[in-house]
């Protein structure tokens, strides 16, 4: 496995994922750091136990005065502030590696006394409660032993110089102050020290066990991996963008994908490999690159998750891929219908309108032979007849006021021409896509033919409008009932339609009931 903080393109920068052992050799640095978290802890010890008595004491005794409910309250988010405190100033100077804390949860209610107990049955708070009034008198024991070993150094290093200096003169116990004396004072005074830096190292060891056992949260078995990274790194706007190598990208955990962000946009990603494999990038804010230890224990127990994620991204892209090449067909199929229906009504129709008008023509011409004028009359009326077949073919393969004015007069067109009392109940302010509009008109226009042969029914309904990002669009009628999908050939062609836009056809048919089609088409995606 491997990771790389990537504000820019650079190869991966690998790392094994096996935790290797913490080096407790003598550091200076990490020594000091370790005694100013000892030295720190004193000044901001007394001060959270003041925060804690004081804020919460006095809160609570005046609970029932105004001013002690909102005391209470940024009580309440104060101290956690500081547990936060506590945490980083862990990280940095004890190598903690300690979660950033979650934002302390807060009542849906925006009551004050409900914001204030929803926050005080937090375990996690009274958890980083404890640790900050333990910071003091632990801080103060560690100081003490700290400082005994060094006064005890110090003691022991002065007399030992003063000694063999000579400023020191007579008895040091009971035994004179000689030269050899002071050299053996000063050797004494290195095992001191060494026994002074352990309890420094000791100390650093009890402190961190401390803040670890009350600050570290942890998410509950089966968490998203997202949510389990975001709650380690503390970055709540962390997002994991998955690798799939057949098509040389990166996407989300729905398959969409995701560019990467580019230097100077504020954020930074991190590559990461599973196995020799690349398996996902964690977008995540810039101010981690100053902690990369942090990242490399996060994505590492969690690297064979995000594998498995990936693969599930690539399916879930993979059924987008489909969708889209699915919804791509059915537009196809409606531009080629519209231009069928524009074929036959700026060529066949117009010169059979055309051959109409010559036969009218001909016919006032010839007006005095009555058997040419019948011939033409019979001609003229297959010819009326035929013209209307012609534009109920384009009307059925695909309508032209659908195209011209959209989806609500294509369907008030088509109850109009109905023979029997259709009440219409349409909504659409705005025009939907022509993808939807065209397969909207074509459940509608093929459940009103089902209403007109087999339903027997004397009225029905017409329904459409907006449901969220969906366009909705019903036929009901007060016919016989008992349609079933399954038997014909028609609902399913629409069944199949409505699907390739990832809408559902539901039909409702109970014996002696009626029936009711229904279609749910998402419009926003189409």
């Amino acid at each position: 496995m491997s990771w790389q903080a990537q504000p820019t393109t650079d190869p991966p920068v690998r790392f094994d994922v096996r935790a290797s052992p913490e080096k407790r050799g003598l550091d200076a640095e990490r020594v000091g750091r370790e005694l100013a978290y000892v030295a720190l802890g004193v000044p901001l010890g007394a001060a959270y136990l003041v925060l804690v008595i004081g804020g919460v004491v006095v809160g609570v005794l005046f609970g029932a005065l105004w001013i002690g409910l909102p005391l209470l309250v940024a009580t309440v988010g104060l101290l956690w502030r500081c547990a936060a405190l506590e945490g980083d100033l862990a990280n940095r100077m004890l190598g903690a590696e300690i979660s950033p804390l979650p934002p302390l949860p807060s009542a849906a209610d925006a009551r004050l006394l409900a914001r204030i107990r929803h926050r005080l049955s937090s375990r996690a708070f009274w958890r980083a409660v404890t640790l900050l009034s333990l910071r003091l008198p632990a801080s103060v024991l560690a100081a003490a032993l700290i400082g005994t070993g060094v006064a005890a150094t110090a003691i022991l290093l002065v007399l030992g110089v003063g000694a063999i200096a000579g400023t020191r003169s007579g008895y040091i116990g009971p035994l004179g102050a000689t030269p050899l004396f002071g050299v053996v004072l000063c050797l004494l005074a290195a095992p001191f020290a060494v026994v002074t830096i352990a309890f420094v190292d000791w100390a650093a060891i009890a402190l961190r066990a401390l803040a670890r056992t009350l600050l570290m949260t942890s998410l509950p078995a089966g968490a998203p991996v997202r949510e389990t990274l975001a709650t380690s790194l503390g970055d709540r706007t962390l997002w994991i963008a998955y690798w799939l190598p057949d098509r040389d990208t990166y996407v989300d955990e729905r398959g969409n994908t995701v560019p990467l962000p580019e230097m100077g946009s504020g954020r930074s990603w991190t590559a990461v490999d599973y196995e020799g494999q690349r398996v996902a990038a964690i977008i995540h804010d810039p101010s981690l690159e100053a902690s990369p230890e942090l990242i490399q224990a996060a994505v590492a127990g969690a690297s064979l998750a995000l594998d498995n994620e990936r693969l599930k991204a690539d399916l879930r892209a993979r059924v987008q891929e489909l969708r889209a090449s699915r919804a791509r067909l059915v537009e196809a199929s409606n531009a080629a219908r519209r231009q069928i229906e524009r074929d036959l009504h700026d060529g066949a129709q117009q010169q059979l309108v055309a051959m109409a008008v010559e036969l009218r023509l001909l016919r006032n011409r010839i007006a005095a032979n009555d058997a040419a004028t019948e011939l033409i009359d019979r001609i003229d009326a297959k010819l009326s007849t035929a013209l209307d077949e012609l534009r109920e073919l384009a009307r059925g393969i695909h309508p032209g006021i659908l195209t011209d004015r959209g989806l609500s007069p294509a369907l008030a067109s088509l109850a109009s021409r109905a023979p029997i009392a259709i009440e219409r109940e349409i909504d659409l302010p705005s025009r939907p896509p022509a993808s939807v509009e065209a397969v909207a008109y074509f459940v509608i226009a093929e459940a009103l033919t089902n209403v007109l042969k087999y339903s027997g029914a004397t009225k029905a309904t017409l329904r459409a409008h907006y449901d969220g990002d969906d366009v909705v669009v019903e036929m009901e009628d007060d016919g016989a009932g008992g349609a079933d999908p399954a038997r014909g050939t028609g609902l399913q062609g629409l069944r199949d339609r409505v699907g390739a836009l990832d809408g559902t056809l539901t039909v409702v048919s109970p014996a002696g009931a009626g029936t009711r089609v229904s279609a749910r088409i998402p419009y926003r995606t189409a």
